[in-house]
């Protein structure tokens, strides 16, 4: 929940992936908010009771939303489902203009990886960044399994980041300051 609320003021790319990441914890737990809280949050030290409330609550209510629309096997939150809308509707914002040379450069390099993604995976349908997403957060729990990366796979990794975090700069960048496209 802390995480979450830091990465949300200031990186849009690794709270999706935070996000992701918290649903499949949630499905470890069965979307069991109890277990949640015995197992899973009793490991941690809060400030007060507080936070530990704040904390239990959090987890509860993503349960219940994953309960509810049935998301307990597959899927995501539809937090998770609109962020990955806004930064989708941006990125078409940012490839579209011709005033951002660089941030379509990036696109540009990482736009062999996607193709031959969604080739492997016959995900055509799915958006290009749920693709760079789906991408990274697999890596992520290769790295966590401790399991190897190939060279080539690393590499594409690298240059989906840099292309995610340079729109996670330009999100913040517009919600301070509408961007002119």
């Amino acid at each position: 929940m802390i995480i979450a609320e830091k990465l949300s003021k200031s990186n849009r790319a690794e709270y999706l992936l935070y996000l992701w990441q918290v649903e499949d914890l949630l499905r470890a737990y069965d979307c069991d908010a109890e277990r949640i809280g015995k197992e899973y949050l009793s490991r941690f030290t809060f400030k007060d009771d507080a936070e530990k409330q704040a904390a239990e609550n959090w987890y509860a209510d993503f349960c219940s939303i994953m309960k509810s629309e049935g998301l307990r096997k597959q899927g995501h939150l539809p937090i998770s489902r609109n962020v990955l809308q806004q930064l989708c509707e941006l990125h078409a914002a940012l490839t579209n203009s011709p005033k951002f040379p660089s941030y379509q450069a990036l696109y540009l390099k990482v736009l062999p990886y996607i193709v031959e993604l969604r080739k492997k995976n016959a995900e055509s349908e799915t958006p290009e960044l749920q693709t760079c997403f789906e991408l990274l957060y697999g890596v992520m729990m290769l790295r966590l399994q401790k399991r190897p990366v190939s060279p080539e796979t690393a590499t594409a990794a690298a240059d989906i980041s840099a292309l995610l975090a340079r729109l996670s700069d330009y999100y913040f960048k517009d919600k301070e300051e509408p961007l002119e496209f």
